[in-house]
């Protein structure tokens, strides 16, 4: 299957969503210093609140042993790999930014597990005493790359003469030998 030569689009994404991820958290840590702060309120929804995740999306498997964060560093960058071959396959710029999207984000997250041992979280949105998980920029880039895809999957095609083999029109039909 050949793609849509949409590769190059989705590796900006991926690079543009990394430098962004690792960047907020350049800041959030070596400037802002918010785990010695631990917190700032920024709007009465919103905070910046320091977490080391050391499991996957939202804390899950969080404890698994001193090795776990290799575990799923390298867990990480199979999906990676197996994105980039996806990737390479795209038919649509949104599929590509989709998936440029979810590789910025793992690649993003995969740094932090192999420099700090865990993920660097800070975003904490919340409503009264409704509370979502803390998350980061590579997070929320994953989120909505996978959100993408599934919308993408559910749109309707349409239909193209090379999916239906339907015959060009303007293709010339070879003249018939009658025989008389």
């Amino acid at each position: 299957m050949r793609g849509g030569g949409h590769t190059g689009l989705g590796v900006v994404t991926a690079l543009f969503v990394l430098a962004v991820d690792q960047a907020s958290k350049y800041w959030i840590l070596y400037v802002l210093h918010l785990a010695d702060i631990r917190q700032v309120p920024l709007l009465p929804v919103l905070d910046l609140t320091m977490v080391w995740n050391r499991g996957v999306t939202f804390g899950l498997l969080n404890g698994f042993g001193a090795w776990s964060h290799l575990a799923l560093a390298a867990l990480a960058l199979a999906v990676v790999v197996a994105i980039a071959v996806w990737l390479h396959r795209a038919e649509s710029a949104l599929v590509a930014v989709a998936l440029g999207a979810i590789a910025g984000g793992a690649v993003g997250n995969v740094i932090d597990r192999l420099r700090y041992g865990a993920v660097v979280d800070f975003i904490h949105a919340h409503v009264g005493e409704w509370s979502w998980y803390v998350f980061n920029i590579a997070d929320a880039a994953i989120v909505c790359g996978v959100a993408a895809l599934v919308l993408d999957g559910l749109w309707p095609r349409r239909a193209t003469r090379s999916r239906l083999r339907v015959p060009d029109p303007a293709a010339k039909e070879a003249p018939h030998a009658e025989n008389h």
